[in-house]
């Protein structure tokens, strides 16, 4: 691995002031940029031990072969160069708010004699109004479809135009009613402004004044017995209010910004942003990025804002108000160069109630969800699931691939409710069916309580296999099914053993697993833990971890199998320790078992109205005689209260 220590500047030859630094790898080329209130402190964190770095970093600094900056005067300066410089190089190490293709606006051409209406995507022109961006050109055109009927405006190509021109004769659209045909004269220039006009006030927002004229003058033509002319303005109106529908008010005050929302595990994020114009919602757009470094949800807030915004490909469009989960540091100076890009105030801020808290709330819900389905697909793919496997049997040294995975998590609060579980991943998918769930009596901290759990787990597993106990006796009765039940003919509980067993935690956590592995003889199960912070697997009696790269599916696998044993640890924690809570000041009293609390708390509801009731009241209990009230009484009173 190569030593970032070779090219590390010489100590105070890096600047104390704001600036934009640049890390290049051997032939040269840029991989990462990044920007700081304070050169040498920023830079200096880069090169401290590069265990404690997160692994992403670590794959930077090791790669890179020199570091270069520059210095600038203000914050707001280092925000333009490092956005001008990101765009240049498009460093590989740095956080993509990009995918492979622009987003779609519609566009009303203001600046041509006859507006048209149409999808454009890139760069922003002048004279031209849009609206958006919206996530899919279909989209749009569904919109346009439904409004063109009540706005019928020019939507054809210029050389189409030209061409209905020269022979006479408009389009189908004009034929049908969709186009006022300004090609052939059927519309004069100013009346074909003027319905585009009202369609851009209809975009904007501005839909209460035109409902209320066509209703007007639909009634008037009923009066009238127009009733063909009555019923076309009745479609109209449909139209119009299923358009209306597809641009629901959010916000009533008329608001104009993007709200931001991240879901984020240590290795990925997913972002949401809905583009909320004149208070209705006019797209959404989202990515799932890799995280470069240790990221505060601030930081990720930077990213998002200077990758995303001031960009040629249909991303300028820099709203009045952004609402984000969580400002930046430097959220002043992001405030200042985003208003550049506007040409006008932009603000950030953190909505704390109302409607845009409740909107962002939304907003991170979908976020959430997209990084869900974002691991479901990677998780359900054969192919990688395969691959997965195929990445851990030789990171990890394992004769075969790892079929059947179980993973072991603690869960305690300062000793108390000590609880483990236990999840099991066969073939790389979740077996529900088949985790456990420990209750831990007389740990003193999670490495006893993780031995404890593994030497119950496995003592199992050996009385199974036929080695101790009378299980084995019974086992040994019917060889031709190993682990299964003689009397029900169902597998029995431990029967069967994994590849590969996971601990949640380092070094410490493995050396325990170990120890009781060996005490228990058992030599043909792989051993492995994964510590949270840096995402290091661990191998028993190894110096150093094993880092697999952050792409790695091997390592996207175990993540997964932790996270779900410390989902499955922490939900039975939490019951354990409201269950005790429910009972609190009940578990003390001599001959009070479970079943009798239980009947307490059915009789009275709950301890509160336990607590006030009389010794003759709680006699009345069926099972709590006169002794046990009177003791009841003075647990839940212990001061004579």
């Amino acid at each position: 691995m190569p030593d970032p220590a070779t090219y590390r500047p010489a100590p105070g030859t890096i600047p104390d002031a704001p600036g934009v630094y640049r890390f290049r790898d051997p032939t040269g080329r840029v991989i990462y940029v990044g920007k700081a209130k304070s050169l040498r402190s920023r830079l200096n964190s880069y090169f401290a031990d590069l265990w404690s770095l997160h692994d992403r970093t670590r794959q930077m600094v090791t790669t890179a072969a020199s570091v270069d900056w520059i210095i600038v005067g203000t914050e707001v300066e280092a925000l333009q160069q490092e956005y001008t410089w990101i765009k240049q190089y498009d460093p590989r190490f740095n956080v993509r708010y990009r995918d492979d293709k622009s987003y779609p606006y519609l566009a009303v051409t203001l600046d041509e004699e006859f507006p048209r209406l149409q999808v454009m995507r890139g760069a922003k022109r002048k004279g031209v109004r849009y609206f958006g961006p919206y996530s899919h050109a279909w989209a749009i055109r569904e919109t346009l479809d439904l409004l063109l009927r009540v706005f019928p405006a020019r939507t054809c190509s210029s050389g189409v135009f030209k061409r209905q021109a020269q022979i006479g004769r408009p389009c189908l659209l004009g034929d049908i009613g969709k186009c006022s045909a300004p090609c052939v004269g059927r519309a004069s220039a100013e009346e074909h402004r003027g319905i585009v006009n009202e369609f851009c006030d209809f975009m904007a927002g501005r839909t209460d004044r035109l409902v209320r004229r066509l209703e007007r003058e639909m009634g008037e033509a009923s009066e009238q017995l127009e009733f063909e002319r009555a019923a076309r303005l009745r479609d109209d109106l449909a139209a119009l209010r299923r358009a209306m529908e597809k641009q629901t008010v959010v916000l009533g005050d008329g608001t104009d910004a993007d709200v931001v929302a991240f879901a984020e595990d240590p290795l990925e994020a997913a972002v949401q942003v809905f583009h909320v114009r004149d208070g209705r919602v006019r797209g959404q757009r989202g990515w799932v990025v890799e995280k470069v470094e240790e990221l505060s949800t601030g930081d990720l807030v930077h990213h998002f804002c200077t990758q995303v915004y001031g960009g040629e490909e249909g991303e300028s469009d820099v709203p009045r108000e952004l609402l984000v989960p969580a400002l930046p540091g430097d959220a002043d100076a992001l405030a200042d160069w985003l208003s550049t890009r506007r040409g006008g105030r932009v603000t950030l801020r953190v909505p704390q109630r109302g409607d845009k808290k409740a909107l962002l709330e939304t907003v991170a819900r979908n976020a959430a969800g997209a990084l869900t389905q974002h691991k479901l697909r990677r998780a359900g793919d054969l192919t990688t699931r395969s691959e997965a496997l195929d990445e851990l049997t030789e990171a990890l040294g394992l004769r075969t691939a790892p079929l059947r995975i179980e993973c072991y998590d603690v869960s305690q609060i300062q000793g108390t409710d000590v609880v483990a579980s236990m999840v099991v991943f066969e073939d790389g998918l979740a077996r529900k069916s088949e985790y456990r769930r420990f209750a831990v009596r007389g740990a003193t901290d999670d490495l006893s309580a993780l031995s404890e759990v593994l030497r119950r787990r496995f003592s199992r597993y050996l009385q199974a296999r036929g080695e101790t106990g009378e299980i084995g006796d019974e086992m040994a009765s019917d060889p031709d099914r190993p682990g299964i039940d003689p009397t029900t003919g169902r597998p029995r509980k431990f029967a069967y053993p994994p590849q590969l067993v996971v601990v949640d935690g380092g070094q410490p956590q493995v050396a325990a697993a170990a120890a009781v592995l060996a005490e228990l003889g058992i030599d043909d199960i792989a051993l492995c833990g994964l510590a949270k912070r840096l995402e290091e697997v661990w191998l028993p009696g190894d110096e150093f971890p094993v880092i697999l790269p952050r792409s790695s599916e091997g390592l996207y696998l175990l993540q997964r199998v932790r996270d779900e044993a410390h989902r499955f640890a922490i939900t039975y924690h939490r019951q354990q320790r409201s269950k005790r809570m429910t009972t609190s000041g009940l578990d003390d009293v001599p001959g009070l078992g479970e079943v009798r609390r239980k009947a307490l708390l059915r009789h009275f509801g709950s301890v509160k109205r336990l607590s006030a009731a009389t010794v003759e009241e709680i006699a009345e209990v069926p099972g709590i005689g006169r002794r046990t009230a009177e003791a009841i009484v003075a647990a839940l009173h212990p001061r004579g209260e």
